[in-house]
């Protein structure tokens, strides 16, 4: 994919001899580069599978709906809002391995190790096996990559997808090899990208628009030949799409992101930044920064000697298409969503990331000197490696503290209400049994979250009605425990006013205060004890 994005191919030296300094086009990796990326290897393997945390709301609702009947799927994620793929890959895996944590995360692990070797053959087409080693390594230890690697959720299977489709189009555009075997392929990666996460309508909207471009510029039948393929495969991907049209279209109406406000553009490539550097720890802007430049250099970086790096605004040939694709996607992306006031999530960089990933490893070793380019990839990786630790110890919810409070000093038959229902999925699950759970303000027991009309529902909904129904079902002998946040998009005052409903009927009683300095998803506990 070298020549994806059109332009005249960039011309630099790709020779030297043995007794040369390094250059960013050595091919092959020196013994410390190796050693250094299993080093880094060792880390992610260790980090993918590891983490303290239980469940937070996405994950859980993520077992939750996989749980279901294949036959329920569908209307189940009509009222969640993402397509079915990872579900049902999902709910097979726990039909063998069970629906604890470590094994409903273990799916997500298996996939990000998967990605490595893909990763260590796409950085030795692109720039031999120096770019190999060290992309294995900044993939490995990538926060951002590590996170979505031992997390419930589908973005480590859409990454895999993405470097599966980006070999596919480097067979069939640099290595030439336009077989009907690759396009199919390519039609098949398209079509589960599309069938994994949304935001991959706008990655193949990249690729189909640099094909027809492509086909428009192209000098002569061959040189078109290879595009037109590589666009009816895209055009293939979206007719395999339209069975699940209607129930995007669908979800698209009346689910929405009603827990955030739409980001502009440049506030959207700020999250991204952050999350590549890791979580909400002291050096994350800091990581973020260096992973930023990092990308500039792989992009624009030439070393010129053995002192000197200078920037080529031609850029580099070998990640030219990485890059427009990516910057192609990204805007199209934050556009549509912030026109049509959808929220933006870093996560769903998920898309992008192996072309990011990439153009920060080149970054790293667009220097002449042999040592001074092993020491900026080793204080690269140690400082992606602390946000990798970070999400192991980093604790996602407070919801399993609160559990084993309310577990302290219940009895059977004990009311837990979860306010907002976004505590429900999580929360529900770590719960001990035989207490009645209940969420506001559906009333349900907590285990899902319709988000269909949800704003509507929520600003309709009347804390003293429920409170009253709480109450009436608790009688004498049942105590309340309510699980709460009162800061919730929708939610405002709503959880605040349920609290002030219950403790006019009886005196509160906060066993657990809101934590959100340490929890990334937070809540207080209140007690409302059954009249002596």
């Amino acid at each position: 994919m070298d020549d994806i994005e059109p332009g005249q191919p960039n011309t630099q030296p790709d020779t030297q001899t043995d007794t040369q300094p390094d250059t960013q086009t050595d091919r092959d990796a020196r013994p410390e580069i190796v050693v250094l990326a299993v080093v880094a290897l060792a880390i992610g393997l260790f980090t993918r599978f590891v983490t303290r945390s239980s469940l937070w709301l996405d994950e859980a609702l993520s077992v939750n709906i996989a749980q279901l009947p294949l036959g329920d799927m569908t209307e189940a994620l009509k009222h969640d809002g993402h397509p079915p793929l990872y579900y049902a890959i999902l709910h097979g895996w726990m039909n063998i391995f069970g629906s604890g944590d470590v094994a409903v995360r273990g799916l997500s692990g298996l996939f990000g190790i998967a990605t490595l070797p893909l990763v260590w053959i796409l950085g030795r087409r692109k720039g031999g096996t120096v770019l190999a080693w060290v992309a294995v390594a900044v993939v490995a230890v990538s926060p951002f990559a590590v996170r979505y690697s031992n997390e419930t959720r589908m973005y480590s299977l859409v990454i895999l997808l993405v470097v599966i489709g980006w070999l596919l189009l480097d067979d069939i555009v640099d290595r030439k090899k336009p077989t009907m075997g690759r396009f199919i392929g390519l039609g098949f990666v398209g079509a589960a990208l599309l069938y994994t996460h949304y935001w991959s309508i706008w990655l193949l909207g990249a690729v189909g628009i640099t094909s027809l471009w492509r086909i428009w510029r192209a000098p002569d039948r061959p040189s078109r030949r290879p595009w037109i393929g590589i666009a009816i495969a895209a055009g293939v991907a979206g007719v395999a799409f339209l069975p699940w049209l209607p129930t995007m279209l669908y979800q698209s109406a009346n689910t929405g992101t009603p827990w955030a406000k739409a980001s502009r553009p440049t506030s959207a490539l700020s999250l991204v930044l952050a999350d590549n550097g890791g979580g909400t720890y002291g050096e994350q802007t800091l990581v973020a920064a260096m992973f930023a430049m990092a990308m500039v250099l792989g992009l624009l970086g030439v070393a010129i000697d053995r002192r000197t790096t200078a920037l080529d605004l031609r850029t580099r040939p070998p990640l030219r298409g990485a890059a427009w694709i990516a910057g192609l996607t990204f805007a199209i992306g934050c556009v549509v969503s912030f026109v049509t006031s959808s929220a933006f999530a870093s996560r769903y960089s998920a898309v992008i990331f192996p072309f990011l990933a990439l153009l920060a490893a080149a970054g790293c070793i667009c220097f002449h000197a042999r040592w001074v380019r092993f020491g900026v990839v080793a204080v690269f990786c140690s400082f992606l490696a602390v946000g990798a630790f970070w999400n192991v110890i980093w604790q996602r919810t407070e919801l399993k503290v609160i559990a084993d409070a309310v577990a302290a000093s219940s009895q059977v038959g004990d009311i837990v209400v979860f306010c907002p229902d976004q505590l429900g999925p999580a929360g529900s699950r770590v719960m001990p049994s035989g207490l009645t759970l209940v969420s506001y303000p559906t009333y349900d027991d907590g285990k899902f979250v319709d988000w269909v009309d949800y704003a509507q529902r929520n600003a309709a909904s009347d804390p003293d009605a429920f409170a009253a129904r709480l109450l009436a079902e608790a009688g004498s002998t049942r105590s309340i425990y309510l699980v709460w946040n009162d800061s919730y998009k929708t939610f405002e005052g709503k959880c605040g006013g349920l609290v002030a409903a219950l403790a006019a009927a009886r005196p509160p009683e906060q066993l657990i205060g809101d934590d959100g300095e340490r929890y990334f998803e937070h809540a207080a506990l209140t007690r409302f004890a059954a009249p002596a």
